[in-house]
């Protein structure tokens, strides 16, 4: 086949660039007149070409940046060149900033149009990761509204800003602000309300169930989440609709209602793959989290593996490796990848991924900053199992422990200043050094930090919540195995294998550990045939996992008001 021809149009960006773009001569006058979709094309042309150091002066002017951002079906493009500056050093985000400041200033206050560029910006800087700076501009915007008469056009800029600013402060785990900007948010509502005139309010509801779920608070996530899906209609943008979508199930995943879950997050998956199969924005990649997220907690663990490697490449390609983004899809395929070679033993992959995560982290965040708690958690996890299978090298095993350690504890130390103890992350951490203290022979500690976790979850979330049984689970293998309490493991593995069954069902991969922990126990007891009972159930737990067929996604595209029909005949 013979190859295609360039385009005239692409001979004359080629020229353009090569022959116009330098030090000694750069015509940029004559350039800034090209419509802005050419303009966008030379630009990117420049970046394809490396001359980045006049494309970060070109990009810090306010001006060139917001006609740039007018062409918004090119933004995975601008996203990706803007990241490229970032990473050749150049201070692009702090001078935007600098530049909408004196534009302001200088800015008739009754123009509108400095308003919408901050918010266009804040939007972009969402986008790119560029959470901090998204907060700057949106803080600026505020003001600038504030200033302004409390018409129902700036009430409806300033409810905007507000929507944008919770997903930057709740994702850059600015809780405090967070709240305060839902507070200043439900103010302006009622404003607008008595102007009759409120604007549909699911997407900014996505985001007050976003913090709750953050924080944990997963009774309030699912409420905000059901009270987004209610606003939903055919007229919001498809954009949105994904948004609450994900958002939903993922406040479903965490409440165990599994099937509702899978419904909405299969739905949004396909709308993100149509919406953006041109350019495979970093959007697309968030849905495939949030679906690995569901495919992880409901067992999955093999095709969530897969789905979280697709997301994870979706974000290296836009943004290389120097983003928060492509951090945490490390972070999240590095925690899918150790749960999934939990019984085999090898993190080698795992590691790797985590330790990637750990350095973009490192170099691009405070060194206290919270997002830091969980992506050390799970790097002690997998160097814990690391450790054990290093018997033999009894000096490398204690390194690995004592790293561990160390992360575990920076982990609870960030978790505790954020949420305060009775917080279910940090009743996790809890559970992760308890394990650790097992590991380490540490006995009467693990068991310490064990019935710590188990009571904080069952004030937050009730007696017969996964996260008790997964707790109580592991206070079981230390009473079995290391501490010889035989009795209170067996009441402990019961109540666990309870858990699992009303949760999961019979074909849990979880009841794995709790038949062979009840096995050992009756084997110690000499009770022979409660032993030959849970060896009948452990041979036919494993007949019946080699029974499930991975799950099938439905890639049918649902008309919305369907879906969400259907979501709420099962959830009411």
């Amino acid at each position: 086949m013979l190859n295609t021809p360039p385009k005239l149009y692409d001979l004359c960006l080629d020229i353009a660039v090569e022959a116009n773009v330098s030090v000694s001569k750069f015509w940029k006058k004559e350039f800034r007149s090209l419509p802005n979709n050419v303009l966008f094309d030379f630009y990117y042309k420049m970046f394809l070409e490396k001359r980045l150091c006049l494309l970060a002066i070109e990009l810090s002017e306010l001006e060139i940046f917001n006609r740039i951002l007018s062409v918004k079906h090119q933004r995975t493009k601008f996203l990706k060149s803007f990241q490229s500056l970032i990473d050749h050093g150049a201070n692009n985000a702090d001078l935007l900033i600098k530049a909408y400041v004196v534009h302001c200033q200088e800015s008739d206050p009754d123009d509108l149009n400095s308003i919408e560029i901050g918010l266009r910006i804040g939007s972009f800087f969402n986008e790119g990761g560029l959470f901090s700076y998204s907060i700057e501009i949106l803080n600026i915007v505020e003001e600038i509204c504030k200033r302004r008469e409390r018409g129902e056009t700036t009430l409806k800029m300033l409810l905007d800003c507000y929507h944008k600013r919770i997903y930057a402060e709740t994702i850059y785990c600015e809780f405090e602000k967070a709240a305060e900007t839902c507070k200043s948010s439900s103010e302006v509502i009622k404003e607008l309300e008595a102007l009759d005139a409120l604007p549909n309010l699911a997407g900014l509801y996505a985001n007050y169930s976003f913090l709750f779920f953050v924080r944990s608070e997963y009774d309030e996530a699912y409420s905000w989440a059901i009270e987004a899906l209610r606003l939903v209609n055919e007229d919001l943008p498809p954009r949105i609709v994904i948004e609450v979508l994900r958002q939903a199930s993922k406040s479903c995943v965490v409440k165990r209602k599994f099937t509702p879950a899978g419904l909405l997050i299969s739905q949004a998956v396909n709308m993100a793959s149509e919406l953006y199969k041109v350019d495979n924005h970093p959007h697309y990649s968030d849905t495939l989290l949030d679906y690995g997220f569901y495919l992880l907690n409901f067992d999955s663990i093999q095709e969530s593996v897969k789905v979280y490697e697709k997301a994870l490449l979706i974000r290296k390609e836009v943004f290389q490796k120097n983003n928060i983004r492509v951090a945490l899809g490390h972070e999240d395929l590095a925690y899918a990848l150790y749960v999934y070679e939990y019984s085999s033993g090898r993190f080698y992959e795992a590691r790797e991924h985590v330790e990637r995560s750990v350095r973009i982290m490192e170099r691009i965040l405070p060194e206290d900053h919270h997002l830091l708690a969980s992506v050390k958690r799970v790097k002690a996890l997998i160097l814990e199992e690391i450790a054990l299978d290093e018997r033999n090298n009894s000096s490398l095993q204690s390194q690995y422990f004592n790293e561990a350690h160390t992360l575990h504890n920076a982990a609870l130390n960030l978790c505790f200043k954020a949420f305060g103890e009775k917080n279910v992350q940090t009743a996790k951490h809890y559970g992760n050094l308890g394990r650790l203290f097992q590991s380490m022979k540490m006995y009467e500690d693990a068991e310490k930090m064990h019935l710590k976790a188990i009571a904080i979850k069952e004030e937050l979330l009730g007696e017969n919540d996964y996260e008790v049984g997964l707790s109580i689970g592991h206070l079981a293998s230390l009473y079995n195995y290391h501490m010889k309490r035989h009795k209170d493991a067996e009441k402990l593995y019961l109540r666990s294998i309870s858990i699992n069954l009303k949760l999961f069902g019979e074909t849990y991969s979880g009841l794995e550990y709790d038949y062979r922990g009840l096995i050992n126990i009756y084997t110690k007891l000499v009770d022979s045939s409660n032993m030959i009972y849970y060896m009948f159930k452990m041979r036919e737990w494993k007949n019946l996992r080699e029974t499930i067929q991975p799950i099938e996604h439905d890639c049918e595209l649902k008309p919305v008001k369907q879906v969400i029909t259907k979501f709420f005949e099962m959830t009411e």
